[in-house]
Parts: structure tokens; C-alpha cells; sequence
């Protein structure tokens, strides 16, 4: 069969299936049988004369390597197609379709309530689908589409990564409630110098709270490490250590009711920018762009009133 036999509905299953690792996913995803989605897939693969999939009985579905690099050009022409339609239509409250955000997992309970209620009040047609991602994985997201738009910390991007400000997380110390500190309103790296320390483990982040402490000639006894923003401030509330964290959550309590308490950084420190980007070559759909310029024109709350919003 000819090339131009290939449909807008293969691509789409293609695409569906490929996301979810699964055929009988997808066709629940998209309300149609699951042999409608096999069936799809398996012309597909007919008329461009190659495996996209490698289909394994207990684990679903892994892309080859010819898959993996059709799905990006198959999800661009899908979403090209649904630019044009949506063009055509013209009015912005006529948008609808899917927005795919990539948000770093720390900031996610901070920043992804505010953006579905600003995307929700202003363009309701619009389904925003939200992942939680560390920053490799937010530059992997955004060049591969899996991500139209990605809102994160401000490093690991490199070129060919678009970039705009939302806001600035200043860092600040975290201590249990009962430590000599806790009271002051704010205190110096230096003053603690002795102590134990809980890193909050993340590629890019772990790299940025290491260099605070050295830059204040601190060499950390690190205590405890974790990935999780809300552990590493539970160890801190049971006076296993202290943290330096950017995010505050508007209640000093733990999930385990133990008590933080946060006192400003003294000296001169870098704030983290908290940035929305998005690649800087591809075609963006009318949809993102949309909701790209909502995003970074609004004003943020990043915490309980640090930060310093856009």
C-alpha cells in the first residue's frame, strides 16, 4: 500500500498505545475496542514496512528502535492537524485537546493546582495532563513530546530549550522546632557547621544545595538522604539533622505531626527561577501556545509567601 494510505486514526492509536505501553490501554483510553487498536497498529506497521512494536505477553508493549523514532514525528503530525483545526475554528474559547506538562516533583503541590484552575477558568476545552518528573526527565519529556510544556527549576536544559520566568525560590534553612535556632529569624550556614545533615536527593537540585554549602566552606555530614520533599522535612522535624529547602508550605506541620521551623538564609545565595519551557524548534499547537502565555503572564505563589512572582 502507498504511504499516503496511512490515516490520522492509525497514527493516533500508534501514538496511544506507544504512551501507554499497551493496546488494551489505549483502546480504553480512546473508547473503541481492543482489536480496533491492534488491528490499527498492525496495518500500520504493513504499509510503512517496519516493527514499531515489540509485543511481549507479560509486559505489554517497548517500542523499537524504529518506533521510538516514528512516535515523534506521528505525534507532531497529529498535533500539526489539530493546530490547523483549531485555527480554522478560531475563537480561543473554542480550544480544546490535550496539553501535556511536565512539572518537577517538588513543585508539583505548589504550582499544578494553580495552573489547572488558571487553564480551567480560561480555556475549559482544554485537558491538561500532568506528570511529575525530576529535570532529566522534563528535558527527555519535552525533545522526545512527550511534554508540550515543561515548569521547572532553571538547570540541566542546555540549548535548544525555550525558557520563560515564573518566579524565583529563594532557599531558607529548615530545623526542627525545638533547635537553638529555630527562634531567630534568620541564621548563617556557618552556624552550622557541626550539625548532621538531610539532603534532599534530585539531580540538579542535590548539585545546587551541595554548592551553597561549600560556597559557605561547609563540608556536610550528610545524615540522611531522600528524593521525597516531605521526608526530608519529617527527619528535620524529629531533630535528625537540618535542610536547606526553596518551597514552604503554608502549615510548619509534618505529615506525622512533628513541626519545621523555617528561618532565612543569610549571605548572599542564588534563588532557584522557576521557568516554563518548552523546545525551541518544534511546532507548538495553538492550544499550547495558548496556555504557554497564560501560564507565564499570570502572577505565582510559590510558597507561603516567598519567592519573589513574575
Amino acid at each position: 500500500m502507498a504511504r499516503n494510505d496511512v490515516t490520522v486514526q492509525q497514527l493516533r492509536y500508534f501514538a496511544m498505545a506507544a504512551e501507554l505501553g499497551s493496546m488494551t490501554r489505549a483502546a480504553q483510553e480512546l473508547r473503541v475496542a481492543q482489536s480496533a487498536v491492534s488491528f490499527a497498529v498492525a496495518q500500520l506497521e504493513s504499509q510503512l514496512g517496519a516493527q514499531l512494536f515489540i509485543r511481549m505477553r507479560s509486559k505489554g508493549l517497548a517500542l523499537t528502535a524504529e518506533g521510538a523514532r516514528f512516535v515523534t514525528d506521528a505525534k507532531q503530525l497529529i498535533d500539526q492537524l489539530d493546530d490547523a483545526v483549531e485555527s480554522t475554528r478560531g475563537a480561543a474559547r473554542q480550544l480544546t485537546g490535550v496539553v501535556r506538562i511536565a512539572c518537577f516533583l517538588t513543585l508539583t503541590p505548589f504550582i499544578v493546582p494553580q495552573v489547572l484552575n488558571k487553564i480551567g477558568k480560561k480555556y475549559p476545552g482544554i485537558d491538561v495532563q500532568v506528570s511529575e518528573v525530576d529535570t532529566e526527565n522534563a528535558r527527555d519529556a519535552l525533545h522526545s513530546g512527550r511534554a508540550d510544556l515543561a515548569i521547572t527549576y532553571d538547570f540541566g536544559f542546555g540549548p535548544g530549550i525555550e525558557r520563560r520566568a515564573l518566579a524565583r525560590a529563594e532557599p531558607y534553612l529548615a530545623l526542627p522546632a525545638a533547635h537553638r535556632l529555630a527562634s531567630r529569624e534568620s541564621a548563617s550556614l556557618t552556624e552550622l557547621a557541626a550539625e548532621d545533615f538531610v539532603l534532599l536527593d534530585v539531580p540538579f537540585s542535590r548539585e545546587y544545595f551541595l554548592n551553597l554549602l561549600a560556597a559557605s566552606g561547609l563540608q556536610p555530614r550528610i545524615r540522611y538522604r531522600s528524593r521525597s520533599y516531605e521526608t526530608v522535612r519529617a527527619l528535620v522535624a524529629r531533630g535528625l539533622g537540618f535542610s536547606i529547602l526553596n518551597q514552604k508550605p503554608v502549615s510548619n506541620e509534618t505529615y506525622d505531626g512533628g513541626h519545621v521551623a523555617t528561618v532565612t538564609l543569610t549571605g548572599d545565595h542564588e534563588p532557584l527561577p522557576i521557568v516554563l519551557a518548552r523546545p525551541r524548534s518544534e511546532r507548538h499547537t495553538a492550544r499550547a501556545r495558548a496556555v504557554a502565555d497564560l501560564l507565564s503572564s499570570s502572577p505565582w505563589t510559590t510558597d507561603a509567601g516567598e519567592g519573589e512572582p513574575r
